[in-house]
């Protein structure tokens, strides 16, 4: 009788409004044991490929871990604590095997519970540097490739709070390390601290019109926080352990040692301070070193950046994108806007790329000019680059061939395209460590470069290596991939070794590692043998669906059938359909088909297709174009388009016979959470829903959110239709609202979900909100994701399969206005 009324007390609780203390609960096992598989190493390969490094880590934090004390300040997270961002991946153990090894070799020496990160590898790659952080603070860590040990070289006292915390010298002998200085004032505690007097922000006129940015700072005691935080020494330590001071402490952002290793290049943040923007458009200095500290040149100083021109092509005056040329000793290189910075400015040539050599006193020397925004620029030799240019508002993207070293000669253009027309994406060019340790274009013997293409096609994925003719443009298709049943994704090529690193999946088998060789004929040489650590769902039926809207807008999804269904008893099951909008200019693009069936089935934290061990169909990352061609934006008609991929997704499964339509569920993350909540406000097509971490009020956010470059006020009726929150009368569906109480998202604050809740709440809607404790955007705590699909399958039990709510079959495709 006891266990009788608990069950019904808590099915009350469940389907109440009222406030619950729910402790993190735990999903079906059949979910449970899929969380609970190992994970897989992240794998590093040498330039040389005698050494591959293996590391282990788990794949979730706990929720202690997360609880860890942590400040955000200018758009860092920091465990003030330890000295490094609080929310860091760290890794617990290292192996190291030779391509021919069946198996890795334990690496030796490691510290008591190994707490791994920022690896860094030395110039000869024969070593890697790494942070190892302990209960109070950062250490610096060597592994020793050749010997597969590990040692310690500094004690705490590493700060690892803005990046950028260890680099190599030239010799490989000794780092230049972060370190805290010696005069750091305590923290302030806001909690204890009286105030001084308001706090205050002020304008002159001027236009700053930024997105929402979170962890801003927001008073004195936040400034003077974040400047404790990120001020350091700079040490130059010697693989013995012994150290010298190298530089006086300042606020270092980043820090970078030319190709030769003669100089160094070192940003620092300045204030006055910002509380409407990150720390990264704050005020900084670059300033150029010999590698012995000495002042060379004081290149740059940047003011605080908080009233750029509008739009996302926007970009400040001056000097910007400076970094190191590869194929030379000590050369830097630049962009400056010519436009003003203004994307409304209409002229010839949008960005100037520079070259400054050493000792950087002179003006730079002008190497060519770009009809977009400077993007990269790949270097081969002294007379030939590839430069990159992108424009948002188009979506285009050039590709040019250059000679760097006289700009008398005309760039030739190798490509124009539109950057998500995949199909035509002639690739990625082979590159190549030079004698300075630098990444460059590989080139064979006569001079051609090596292009490796993901290989999408209407037909499927073929991924392909061509051999490109520098001079003559010439392309020679060498290699494409026809597994049958298998993806195969090329990493690298090196053609002086005819050396083609590869990785092989199939739905049932994890990806592992191989070389190939495209000249001689030997068969595939496996370097990795990792295993299918989900067997429970590896004969799950899987296929990449191709259906067409009603405009004839042809889209796809990857459709999952539940674990041991019968596909010719076509019985009829609930879905869940996930997805993600994705906004473009064009149909033709909008249209084309980037998923391949052959990939591994790999259910992560946030994924979906734990559903199918439940009796579930699962069609994910089903294809939401948001079209907007020419002059029209695609937001003009965000929500008929929304509503019309989804009656399509759901026609083209039903269709196929294997779903009771009246049982389907639509979920989504972020801006999918905004889909959803938009999709159940404006149809009649689903029986709940499932929204994680999103927006749903976007006056909120008036300058501009994902894809949207107008402001409130130049478009209010479009901030106003796609707002969940202003229809929150017209919702009618269930509605699982989950988000993360520390969420850093730009727009999306908690505030969003709980506002919204409450309009739900207060109309009569059958609405829940769980906030997930100390997490962010993402969910990291393994307690976190455990309640999260708990609740999930609860909803989805409780609102879809057993139960499932009426349909309008007659108008399930119009939208409830």
């Amino acid at each position: 009788m006891k266990k009788l009324l608990s069950i019904a007390v808590i099915l009350f609780v469940f389907l109440g409004y009222s406030q619950e203390n729910l402790t993190y609960q735990k999903p079906p096992k059949a979910i449970l044991d899929l969380v609970d598989a190992p994970l897989a190493p992240t794998v590093l390969i040498n330039d040389s490929g005698d050494h591959m490094v293996m590391l282990y880590r788990n794949y979730y934090k706990s929720i202690a871990e997360l609880s860890e004390t942590e400040l955000r300040l200018a758009g860092l997270r920091i465990n003030p604590k330890t000295n490094i961002g609080s929310r860091t991946n760290y890794y617990n153990n290292i192996k190291i095997k030779s391509p021919k090894a069946k198996e890795g070799t334990q690496v030796t020496g490691m510290p008591e519970n190994p707490r791994l990160a920022n690896f860094k590898w030395s110039p000869d790659q024969s070593k890697i540097a790494m942070t190892q952080t302990i209960e109070n603070g950062v250490e610096i860590w060597v592994l020793d490739l050749n010997k597969a040990s590990v040692s310690k070289i500094t004690d705490e006292g590493v700060n690892a709070n803005m990046g950028d915390v260890v680099n190599w010298f030239k010799d490989g002998q000794s780092l230049l390390v972060k370190m805290l200085p010696k005069d750091r004032k305590s923290l302030i505690n806001a909690s204890e601290s009286i105030p001084a007097g308001p706090t205050i922000s002020s304008n002159d006129g001027k236009k700053a019109q930024n997105r929402t940015y979170q962890d801003l700072l927001k008073n004195p005691n936040d400034e003077f926080n974040f400047e404790q935080l990120a001020r350091s020494e700079l040490h130059k330590v010697n693989l013995d352990g012994t150290k010298s001071l190298w530089m006086t402490a300042d606020m270092y952002s980043s820090i970078s040692f030319s190709p030769d290793g003669q100089y160094a290049m070192v940003v620092s943040v300045n204030g006055p301070f910002s509380y409407l923007v990150p720390y990264y458009r704050f005020p900084s200095k670059t300033t150029i070193y010999s590698k012995d500290g000495t002042l060379v040149s004081e290149l740059l100083e940047v003011p605080l950046i908080e009233d750029l021109p509008k739009g996302f092509m926007a970009v400040r005056m001056g000097m910007r994108d400076v970094s190191w040329r590869n194929d030379k000793p000590s050369s830097l290189v630049y962009a400056q806007a010519l436009d003003g910075g203004d994307p409304e400015n209409e002229v010839e040539f949008r960005d100037e790329v520079f070259e400054i050599e050493a000792p950087f006193k002179s003006s730079g020397k002008s190497l060519l000019k770009l009809v977009n925004r400077y993007n990269d620029i790949e270097w081969a030799t002294e007379n030939t680059a590839v430069a990159y240019d992108y424009w948002w508002n188009t979506r285009n993207t050039k590709t040019y061939l250059f000679n760097p070293s006289d700009n008398t000669v005309k760039p030739e253009l190798i490509s124009d395209r539109n950057y998500q027309d995949v199909y035509s994406d002639p690739g990625d060019f082979a590159t190549e460590l030079n004698q300075y340790g630098q990444s460059i274009i590989a080139l064979d013997g006569s001079g051609s470069a090596y292009l490796l293409g993901d290989g999408f096609t209407e037909a499927g994925q073929f991924p392909f290596v061509d051999k490109l003719n520098l001079k003559t443009q010439k392309k020679t298709r060498l290699y494409t991939s026809k597994l049958e049943g298998k993806k195969e994704s090329l990493m690298e090529y090196d053609p002086k070794k005819d050396e083609l690193l590869v990785r092989i999946e199939s739905p049932t088998e994890y990806p592992n590692y191989y070389y190939k060789s495209l000249k001689k004929r030997k068969g595939p040489e496996q370097l990795t043998n990792f295993e299918n650590p989900f067997k429970s769902i590896q004969d799950v039926h899987k296929e990449v669906i191709t259906y067409k809207r009603e405009d004839g807008l042809e889209l796809t999804g990857t459709l999952y059938l539940p674990v041991g269904y019968d596909k010719d008893s076509k019985d009829k099951k609930p879905m869940i359909l996930w997805a993600y909008p994705r906004e473009f200019k064009d149909k033709n693009s909008a249209s084309q088909n980037t998923q391949n069936p052959n990939e591994f089935t790999y259910p992560f934290w946030g994924s979906p297709i734990y559903w199918v061990t439940q009796g579930y169909v699962v069609l994910d990352d089903a294809a939401f174009p948001i079209i907007g061609e020419k002059d029209e934006q695609p937001n003009n008609t965000f929500r008929t388009q929304l509503v019309a991929n989804a009656k399509a997704a759901i026609d083209a499964v039903d269709e196929m016979g294997y779903i009771d339509r009246k049982k389907v569920a639509v979920g989504g993350h972020s801006y999918g959470a905004f889909m959803v909540a938009n999709l159940l406000s404006h149809s009649n097509l689903f029986a709940a829903g499932i929204a994680r971490s999103g927006a749903y009020n976007r006056t909120l956010t008036p300058f501009g959110f994902q894809s949207e470059e107008r402001n409130y006020w130049e478009a209010p009726e479009v901030y106003y239709t796609m707002s969940p929150f202003m229809h929150a009368d017209k919702m009618k569906t269930p509605l699982l609202l989950v988000h993360g109480e520390a969420d850093n998202n730009s727009g999306t604050y908690p505030m969003q979900s709980e506002r919204y809740f409450n309009a739900l709440k207060g109309l009569g809607a059958t609405v829940r909100l769980v906030m997930l404790p100390k997490e962010s955007h993402g969910y990291r705590a393994k307690e976190s994701i455990l309640h999260l699909l708990w609740e999930q399958d609860q909803w989805l039990d409780k609102y879809v399969k057993q139960e499932g709510l009426p349909v309008s079959m007659e108008k399930d495709n119009i939208e409830k206005d």
